[in-house]
């Protein structure tokens, strides 16, 4: 059984390796972990290219959704955006704030963070900075972000917890997040489950639908709502890696369900105070 430092480790080196390939090698692997397919087999079916401040350098093609489009974005904002990797959905989240907001991206992977910030450089974008760190414990203080996105990435933490706990921690009162990920509906063959390649392509780390929507009611969130769900279909010849024939029958016989959603949730706003008998605010 690998520990949570483990498995950090073998995330944090896969990334730093699907950092330094093309989209095209991305794509045809499943989310960039490698394991390619004779199919096109891209977990992200959505379509960035038409999205404003969408800038194709800083796409790998690692996505499961569009939360920026989801995010309720508004000028002036302040976004955080989780596992920002080159700086795609920080780009676009840029687009949306303006020069008047401010994005933060945050990425542990030493690569990622490079990528971001000569893109960055490069577009000549002053208000987007890339931070390395871990979300599970972010560098950034209490009460920041007005809103905070994340796509396909929570799904490869261990502590999937204390990222929703440390989302509420820095989520201005009244702030939200917009967040696309993969889940389950019943439980992946253990072979899948322990298979390093197919955590790191964001299937493996999955955990049931349910249980990820009870995680950020438990947080403390309120407004809980699916903004999207698609399902995703792994090819025969990825699974044929880790399963036999009579296996991958009985996976797909056995009603489980891999989909990707996007998430919206957000903090309460602030408890009112009284100062006085007459005077509150």
């Amino acid at each position: 059984m690998e520990t949570t430092e483990q498995i950090k480790d073998m995330v944090r080196q896969k990334y730093n390796e699907i950092a330094l390939q093309d989209k095209d090698s991305n794509q045809s692997s499943c989310c960039g972990s490698g394991c390619c397919s004779d199919e096109v087999y891209n977990i992200m079916s959505d379509d960035y290219t038409n999205l404003e401040g969408y800038n194709p350098d800083a796409d790998l093609g690692l996505g499961c959704g569009l939360p920026t489009q989801f995010a309720q974005i508004k000028k002036g904002d302040i976004v955080i955006d989780l596992g920002s990797g080159a700086g795609n959905d920080a780009f676009i989240a840029r687009a949306e704030t303006g020069d008047s907001g401010k994005v933060i991206g945050i990425d542990f992977t030493e690569a990622m963070i490079e990528k971001a910030r000569a893109n960055a450089e490069k577009l000549h974008f002053r208000n987007v900075e890339f931070r390395q760190g871990d979300i599970e414990k972010m560098p950034v203080s209490d009460n920041t972000a007005d809103v905070i996105v994340s796509n396909c990435v929570l799904n490869l933490v261990p502590n999937k917890s204390g990222v929703f706990q440390e989302i509420f921690r820095v989520l201005k009162p009244g702030g939200h997040f917009s967040i696309s990920d993969i889940v389950l509906k019943g439980d992946l063959p253990k072979k899948i489950q322990q298979a390093a390649e197919m955590y790191a392509g964001c299937v493996a780390g999955a955990i049931q639908k349910t249980e990820y929507l009870d995680l950020i009611e438990t947080a403390g969130f309120q407004s809980i709502a699916l903004q999207k769900e698609k399902p995703i279909t792994v090819p025969d010849d990825i699974l044929a890696q880790y399963l036999s024939a009579q296996e991958i029958t009985e996976f797909k016989q056995s009603g489980t369900g891999i989909s990707s959603v996007t998430v919206f949730a957000q903090k309460p706003e602030a408890a009112k105070t009284c100062c006085g008998q007459d005077c509150c605010q």
